[in-house]
């Protein structure tokens, strides 16, 4: 674990009543391991294989425009709602099911906790700390996963691509689509703000670069930027160390971060 001069000037933090949470959640709250909340029915038996090669073409089309640093933002972030909105509407045109959604959500192989996220997320629970998850992944099977291993705690919301369904079948998702370059606390729903109070430090955690975006330092008092990197990110991680105050790296965990943090 890298920590910063500055932050080590700030921990352990005594007084959680003025902070609440912001986390990613596939790869950060999941392990490195585990398969993202979009790629959940492509690797299952419940949908068309005609599904998963579909949205296979579409991984290989935008994605490499994800990671193309020399995309301007705008026209990046427009390319991603883009890739988002056909990869939703082949829910709608495979009319894959709500009961299917939940059955895939429910597979507890297929997503696994970092070492110690349970405890982590137990123990915010217990401080009465507002936990927020902001995801470009899809809402569903975030809380499917979370309920499946009783860890949805009523301190805990999720801000995230919501699937709609009528009549037990897909239609669309239930808000705007949310993508890794548009995760901003501005587009969170009044009930989710009002939870958050007159707290202004946040604790932010993350494993791209892109996470950060998810809170705006000059509306705080203060952020402390925690991010979990890979030895298989395409970033080098002298420049994670310049974005995040602390690093996790591939050994460290979550029971590391309760000890040092708190």
């Amino acid at each position: 674990m890298i920590l910063s001069d500055d932050v080590k000037k700030k921990i352990p933090i005594d007084d959680l009543s003025n902070y609440y949470v912001v986390a990613d959640f596939d790869r950060t709250i999941t392990n490195g391991n585990s398969k993202t909340s979009w790629s959940i029915l492509a690797n299952s038996d419940l949908v068309p294989q005609c599904y998963a090669l579909e949205r296979q073409d579409l991984y290989d089309k935008y994605r490499p425009i994800e990671l193309d640093s020399q995309i301007d933002l705008n026209d990046k972030s427009r390319l991603m709602s883009e890739w988002f909105y056909k990869h939703i509407q082949l829910f709608v045109k495979y009319q894959i099911s709500e009961e299917v959604f939940l059955k895939a959500g429910r597979d507890l192989r297929v997503m696994e906790f970092r070492e110690g996220a349970k405890e982590f997320l137990e123990f915010l629970y217990k401080k009465k700390v507002p936990v927020i998850i902001i995801s470009a992944g899809i809402g569903n099977f975030i809380e499917c996963f979370l309920k499946a291993n009783d860890a949805y705690f009523d301190n805990i919301y999720i801000s995230s691509n919501k699937i709609k369904f009528k009549d037990g079948v897909a239609v669309g998702v239930c808000s705007n689509i949310v993508h890794s370059f548009n995760k901003n606390e501005v587009f969170l729903p009044e009930e989710i703000k009002k939870s958050i109070g007159n707290r202004d430090k946040v604790i932010l955690l993350g494993d791209q670069i892109s996470d950060l975006r998810m809170v705006d330092d000059n509306l705080h008092k203060d952020v402390l930027k925690i991010g979990f990197y890979s030895t298989r990110s395409e970033v080098m991680i002298t420049e994670f160390q310049e974005k995040f105050d602390i690093v996790c790296l591939d050994s460290d965990n979550y029971n590391n971060l309760l000890d040092i943090l708190f």
